[in-house]
């Protein structure tokens, strides 16, 4: 079994929790968290796959 990339992890744990907060947003009918975490989700997602990218062409 592989090692567990726990900064990975929380990573996406988090954009996880961004998405789900969309949902929360929506049954609050709020447009202003709904934009804000959607901007999170994307924002936070977008740094992870920078660093699995940096990872990796550093290791090529």
């Amino acid at each position: 079994m592989k090692n567990l990339n726990i900064p990975a992890f929380l990573l996406a744990t988090l954009v996880i929790i961004m998405f789900i907060g969309v949902g929360f947003a929506i049954a609050l009918r709020s447009i202003w968290l709904i934009l804000l975490f959607i901007a999170l989700g994307f924002g936070i997602m977008g740094t992870g796959i920078a660093n699995k990218k940096k990872k990796s062409g550093s290791q090529a």
